[in-house]
């Protein structure tokens, strides 16, 4: 007999407070806010692997070939086996590519091949069932595996009953699918994904973290009815805000419920290079630092291959800081001075600090010294201000130039950091100080430095203890105090700087300590002390690998920054980093403060990573639409292979660039579609012109027509 809506026992709703006078109110997210420990998950076997906290972090990519195409999707499947993956999803659109996966699963077992396959479906629960028979993981999207309309429709619900009546069609959906994975032993991941909420959850819930979570146990409730639970969640998002969010919101359900189903981390438009690594960190490494999730896929717009590194490499990083694994681990995490973490993960708010102000006396600008959207400091040394070098080191900070004068642009640093400084004696190296600081660029210096050689309009760097010895007193020529703080400071200590009031504090947390945990305590001190003055993390890297420095920062600082905690980055090479240039460490920085959502310094491009779906040269095109429009800061351009995901991350982006039969392209406005079946060729202009038409488009200036493309930031599914 066919389950009934009544025969679910649904999870008491959210909205009628029915689940908070049941359950109590939400109370925790992770094992332990004080100790790196793994959230505790039930084991889910996936053919010969198992998902879970008694297992290794699960490492998963996606094969971009048209599955229909045997030999070329086995080709790729054995290359990521090579590689070291765990897992390969691949696309299934129809029976053409059910049928097939049949052949590419018999055919990678003859080649000795047992990695486990996950089909991906979206709109067709038919094809599902018949996919179970190859593969020993489905992947549905709550999102449209029923209800598949790409729309905006606002429909309004009255009541939860309202609502609910609708769940029927969810039930005759998936009930034979759960049927059959139950038969067949197969495992499940319910992956909700931000970018395809259904019509009917953004009715009711509204494109939000709570939509995303509900839309899932919804599905878990009818899977757990049916007595099936081989499964796993997802909670994928391009904004790795809302994606960290999210999965703390649904661990959170899950902790307050009974719950333990494992869950797999992603960022779904993380996209290439360095960005599509720091995106990815800022969002996977941030849930992992708390010992969330049990499998991960790092999604980059590059060959799956690409995906190894970064994936191996954060799930290393995760397991290198889980205390039970590591005493070293275990020690820095004990050594953090005792704290009670009030954070509030069911809401993003991010904290403000003071920028700033002009004062009585002030002869050069300081209110440039920070940027109220996140600012980058500059590490420089120096023999940088040598004249011979001065004309490039301006364009290193990302300065414009006339007649050799320095100017602030865009991505320009806010401040420079400088350990020791010229001579007063090098007038060639004071001048050209003295420049950046009358554009408003501030340079910090410790002030034992400014003592012994004063630099007018300086700002004095001290460690707090030493600024509290001299009662704030700065050295003669400097304007503003900087102070260090490192995390063994008492509380009692940290509470003065209210006193000391200084421009901003410098959090570098000490290596004995837990960078995570320690910096977590400073902000909840400051918090507690109504402390309002600016954070910049003040970063340590000994890498020369660009990859593994934004895999650092994004995993290291992001953690802070998804929290809405710190104004800023400085990063300081040492060793190894060293080679690195000022402009590399510059961009980076700025890289990760618009993956944290804090400021835009370039065009944002939401993009998924292809696959089987894909109706166009994605890498190819994407490349072609970052050349013409990479200059666009503050405009966010997503370009999507497939109508999967397309309207729903047109939502989180100004204009949109959507494949929708082979050959043509639609050209969204916000949510809007406004100019259909553009034939390939002529989509790049037609963009263009449609960004000219909403009066967002400004002509690249001639010098930087060679740098757009690099500024560009390119996001992927």
């Amino acid at each position: 007999m066919s389950t009934t809506a009544a025969d679910v026992k649904w999870s008491p709703s959210i909205k009628t407070g029915e689940r908070d006078e049941i359950y109590g109110p939400i109370q925790k997210y992770c094992e332990n806010l004080y100790e790196v420990q793994r959230r505790k998950t039930r084991t889910v076997t996936c053919g010969p692997i198992k998902f879970g906290s008694d297992h290794p972090i699960v490492r998963q990519t996606m094969a971009t070939t048209d599955t229909s195409n045997v030999e070329a999707t086995m080709d790729q499947i054995m290359r990521c086996a090579d590689k070291g993956f765990d897992l390969v999803r691949v696309t299934v659109q129809g029976k053409r590519e059910a049928s097939a996966c049949m052949k590419i699963r018999e055919g990678l077992f003859q080649k000795g091949y047992d990695i486990p396959l996950c089909a991906d479906m979206h709109f067709q629960p038919k094809v599902a069932l018949m996919v179970a028979d190859a593969v020993e993981k489905i992947r549905i999207n709550p999102g449209n595996f029923v209800d598949g309309r790409k729309s905006f429709e606002e429909r309004v619900y009255e009541t939860e009953k309202e609502y609910a009546s609708e769940r029927g069609f969810l039930i005759e959906a998936l009930e034979p699918l759960v049927q059959k994975c139950k038969d067949l032993e197969r495992c499940m991941r319910i992956g909700t994904n931000h970018g395809s909420l259904s019509a009917r959850v953004l009715s009711f819930y509204g494109d939000t973290p709570r939509g995303m979570v509900e839309s899932a146990i919804e599905f878990a409730d009818i899977c757990r009815s049916l007595d099936y639970h081989n499964f796993v969640f997802s909670m994928k998002a391009s904004n790795p805000l809302v994606m960290v969010q999210s999965y703390r919101l649904l661990a959170a359900e899950m902790y307050r419920m009974g719950w333990d189903y494992p869950m797999h981390l992603g960022v779904t438009e993380a996209g290439e290079g360095e960005d599509g690594r720091m995106k990815s960190a800022i969002g996977i490494g941030t849930l992992l630092a708390d010992g969330l999730g049990d499998t991960v896929r790092v999604s980059l717009t590059e060959d799956p291959e690409f995906e190894y590194e970064p994936c191996n490499r954060l799930s290393e990083i995760a397991q290198s800081t889980v205390a039970a694994d590591n005493p070293l681990a275990k020690q820095q995490q004990a050594a953090v001075i005792q704290y009670v973490d009030t954070r509030d993960i069911t809401s993003f708010a991010r904290r403000h600090g003071e920028l700033p102000a002009q004062q009585e006396g002030d002869v050069v600008d300081v209110r440039g010294f920070l940027n109220r959207d996140g600012s980058v400091i500059s590490v420089v040394k120096p023999e940088m201000f040598n004249a011979e070098n001065v004309p490039y080191f301006y364009q290193e900070l990302g300065c414009k130039t006339a007649v050799g004068m320095p100017f602030k642009d865009i991505a320009t640093s806010d401040s420079i950091f400088l350990r020791t400084v010229p001579p007063s004696s090098n007038t060639a190296a004071r001048t050209a100080i003295r420049r950046l600081i009358e554009v408003s660029v501030g340079v910090i210096v410790p002030a034992e430095e400014l003592e012994k050689d004063p630099l007018p309009n300086a700002v004095a760097y001290m460690a707090l203890e030493d600024a509290l010895a001299k009662n704030g007193a700065l050295p003669e020529g400097a304007i503003r105090l900087a102070v260090s703080v490192d995390g063994t400071e008492s509380d009692e200590t940290l509470a003065k700087i209210k006193d000391l009031n200084p421009m901003v504090v410098l959090l570098c947390p000490n290596p004995e300590l837990s960078h995570l945990h320690a910096s977590r305590r400073v902000m909840q001190i400051f918090k507690n002390n109504d402390i309002s003055t600016a954070v910049i993390h003040h970063f340590i890297t000994d890498t020369n690998d660009t990859n593994e420095l934004a895999l650092q920062m994004g995993t290291k600082v992001g953690a802070q920054l998804t929290d809405g905690n710190g104004d800023g980055i400085m990063v300081e090479p040492m060793g190894a980093a060293q080679s690195l240039s000022v402009d590399i460490l510059r961009r980076t920085s700025f890289g990760l403060l618009q993956g944290s959502r804090m400021r835009s310094t370039k065009t944002e491009f939401v993009s998924c990573p292809s696959c089987g779906r894909t109706l166009f040269d994605l890498q190819e095109t994407t490349a072609s639409i970052q050349k013409a429009t990479g200059h666009l800061a503050g405009v966010t351009i997503a370009v999507m292979g497939c109508i999967v995901n397309g309207p729903g991350e047109m939502a989180d982006a100004d204009f949109g660039y959507v494949g929708t039969i082979p050959g043509k392209v639609d050209l969204y406005y916000g949510k809007e579609v406004v100019k259909k079946s553009i034939p390939n060729e002529q989509a790049v202009d037609a963009l263009i012109d449609l960004i000219k038409e909403y009066d967002m488009w400004k002509d690249p200036e001639e010098a930087e027509k060679e740098e757009a493309t690099e500024g560009a930031t390119v996001v992927a599914a």
